[in-house]
């Protein structure tokens, strides 16, 4: 089924079709570089590659721009082919590296020094920096712009043998030290890097920059539309100038505004930050925006597509609100999600005219969006637990949950009423709730027509089964992380609430034999999905998204949280 979008970018590809530029095709690529794990702004990137090349019937690449081994990895590489699998995309036999090119590059760069356009520069980095010149002031040609092309051959081809120490020289382009656009003034085409790539070893010495070998690998791969973000508008001069000088197949760049979400960073840099000096647990902390992370979580690849979907594309930066991606998520896991009961801070409630070697299996709807998914039965006795915030000794105003005195419903149960309160004589913490129910009730309806203001969840003693649960919020408590003062510390803004941990929730026996990555509803709780970690003997939950929330009701309630 073909995706019903349309955008700048599909309007461009329209009109390359009807001229027949590429001869019809549409060709794109995803090229991620394996030195981290990509996040929820690679899955735009990834849906958008991908999904223009379903809808014109064409070709997607997968492709690590591997041209940096101080930083990548095997590591790397296999996440991000999972976390590309996982979204429910296929690049069949397309899985491409910039290192598979390293010869035909070497090649290409002897190419521009034969035709008087590259160079070897002795030039520090400081000393480039100075002679570059400024937005307002052109800049310098350094000496060694005037070497000779011999010479320049000789010394690449030493570089290229190891005689040199990293730094010595680089490859520059000979382009114009006059032009507007500061990258492109002699920009650095290859480096000296004396560092085992995970692929190659220590065939290689000298690794081309970004700019260098990513317009030649698309051009070899025969892209036709490469779509990148709108950071790299201002290499697109560079891109076009290789192409044209090696006189090689041309493929079109375009730009699109990066995803920038609220409560989030996306920068790989600040998420490795983030990872190595241990703020979170890992790169696929369920905080992160990893998408390892968000899998880990219980977020669902039909939500991410969707919400890449809603958000669209265009060439304006914007700061999109994290709510429509949980919102997404709740469409879908509303739509798919079992709901069971469970109570997270557990308080005992005695039904004191309940017989108390009885035991009754009611029954519960599993989906009421979806009635094909059935019902179960849930065991209801004398003792259950209900959560401790629903009850309140002396209720505020407005409160219509359990109070001594008054009733409530139980869900799928019956009516019950609190008439009395026993309480720790040390500490007068309350410890159980007595309770009288209406065996006229069942199911949850009074034969007389009477009515009640709530209706809560409840888990029996006897059978519940004992849970961990992970409370997880927003990682930072700023909207805007992308604006901060020159200087500023995003770590400043880490929600100290982020992760709240309760150990000794009840859970209804039927989840003591869920797997890893099953995804529920916690009745009023919130959507919920097993970790990992669990094991027989552990069952830990963490907490997906809540039912419904805006910020503001979210910071009071983790600030009550954190409280208890």
């Amino acid at each position: 089924m073909k995706e019903e979008f349309s955008n700048f970018i599909t309007e461009i590809i329209d009109k390359d079709i009807a001229t027949n530029k590429y001869g019809g095709r549409v060709h794109t690529r995803f090229p991620p570089e394996p030195n981290g794990y990509l996040h929820i702004g690679h899955a735009k990137s990834i849906w958008l590659n991908f999904t223009i090349a379903h809808k014109y019937n064409g070709l997607c690449n997968l492709r690590m721009d591997d041209t940096d081994p101080s930083k990548e990895s095997e590591e790397f590489v296999k996440a991000i082919i999972e976390d590309v699998r996982w979204l429910g995309y296929d690049w069949q036999d397309r899985l491409y590296f910039a290192s598979d090119y390293y010869e035909q590059l070497y090649e290409y760069a002897v190419k521009l020094i034969q035709k008087g356009k590259a160079y070897v520069c002795g030039c520090s980095p400081e000393q480039v920096k100075e002679l570059r010149g400024t937005l307002t002031e052109p800049g310098k040609e350094c000496v060694c712009r005037r070497r000779e092309i011999s010479e320049n051959l000789d010394l690449f081809h030493r570089m290229k043998e190891g005689e040199f120490e990293d730094g010595k020289y680089v490859l520059r382009a000979k382009i114009d030290m006059a032009h507007p656009n500061l990258l492109m003034r002699d920009p650095v085409l290859y480096r000296i890097k004396k560092v085992s790539h995970y692929r190659t070893g220590d065939k290689w010495c000298i690794y081309p920059t970004y700019d260098f070998a990513h317009c030649i690998c698309d051009s070899i791969e025969g892209i036709t539309h490469s779509i990148c973000t709108l950071e790299f508008e201002v290499h697109r001069p560079i891109y076009d100038w290789v192409l044209d000088e090696l006189e090689i197949y041309h493929p079109q760049q375009i730009e699109f505004a990066p995803l920038n979400l609220s409560y989030t960073v996306l920068s790989k840099r600040k998420l490795r930050e983030l990872v190595e000096q241990g703020y979170v647990n890992g790169w696929d902390d369920p905080r992160m925006p990893t998408i390892c992370g968000l899998r880990r979580r219980g977020y669902t690849p039909e939500a991410i597509r969707n919400f890449c979907f809603k958000i669209g594309v265009s060439r304006i930066n914007s700061l999109v609100d994290i709510r429509l991606l949980e919102e997404c998520l709740r469409e879908d896991l509303n739509k798919n999600a079992l709901r069971v009961m469970a109570v997270l801070r557990p308080l005992k409630v005695v039904i004191v005219n309940y017989p108390e070697d009885k035991v009754e299996y009611l029954e519960a709807v599993n989906n009421p969006e979806d009635p094909t998914m059935g019902t179960r039965k849930v065991p209801f006795s004398r003792e259950l637990y209900i959560e401790r915030e629903d009850f309140e000794e002396i209720p505020p105003p407005k409160f219509y949950r359990l109070a001594p005195g008054r009733e409530v419903r139980l869900r799928y149960a019956y009516f019950i009423k609190c008439v009395e309160v026993k309480k720790n004589p040390q500490t007068g913490e309350i410890e159980e709730i007595l309770c009288t129910y209406d065996p006229q009730t069942k199911g949850g309806y009074a034969p007389d027509g009477r009515k009640v203001k709530a209706t809560l969840h409840w888990v029996s003693v006897p059978h519940a089964v004992n849970a961990e649960v992970r409370l997880y919020d927003y990682l930072f408590t700023k909207e805007d992380l992308s604006n901060l003062e020159e200087g500023e510390d995003f770590k400043n803004y880490l929600n100290p609430h982020s992760l709240i941990v309760l150990k000794e929730c009840k859970l209804e026996p039927g989840l003591n034999s869920v797997s890893p990555g099953e995804r529920f509803q916690f009745e009023r709780l919130g959507y919920f999905c097993v970790d990992k970690d669990s094991s027989a003997g552990k069952l830990i939950f963490n907490r997906i998204v809540t039912l419904k929330d805006s910020w503001a009701k979210i910071k009071t309630r983790i600030e009550k949280e954190s409280q208890k």
